[in-house]
């Protein structure tokens, strides 16, 4: 892949599982980076001021450090739906309040609407299925703290 300018190569490093690169120029410019497992860049640029300004001026970014959320999965394959029929108000929406077995959508599977219950008391932080998707059996279907 070719780059056009240093802007380039942190950007798409930033969406790559890359660990580490080197690389040195036959001018003497040297360029090394480095991305761990929480996702932050480390880029060290030695013998090119003007390389060095330019690679101040990019953002990076990050990630945000994510909370320990509980989650409730899905106990089965089926389809997910958020309300009893199409023309009620959903079970939950993100920042309700749920206590546990509260219910919080329906599963269909095979024909039959099975009601899922909140395993803890919390607050939805995420709703992470849409109406009518597929959902397999331990997927995420909600995030509480």
């Amino acid at each position: 892949m070719e780059y056009k300018d240093i802007k380039e190569i942190i950007k798409d490093m930033g969406e790559s599982k890359i660990d580490e690169l080197k690389i040195e120029f036959p001018d003497g410019t040297k360029i090394s980076m480095k991305k761990n497992e929480v996702n932050t860049n480390v880029v060290s640029i030695q013998n090119n001021e003007e390389v060095k300004k330019e690679i101040t001026s990019v953002e990076t970014t990050k990630e945000p450090v994510r909370e320990n959320y509980k989650e409730i999965k899905s106990p089965m394959v089926g389809t997910f739906y958020s309300k009893s029929s199409p023309t009620a108000k959903p079970f939950v929406k993100v920042g309700d309040k749920v206590r546990k077995g509260d219910v919080v959508c329906i599963v269909e599977a095979m024909k039959l609407m099975n009601e899922i219950e909140s395993e803890f008391d919390g607050e939805i932080v995420e709703i992470c299925k849409n109406d009518e998707d597929m959902c397999e059996y331990g997927d995420c279907l909600f995030k509480i703290k």
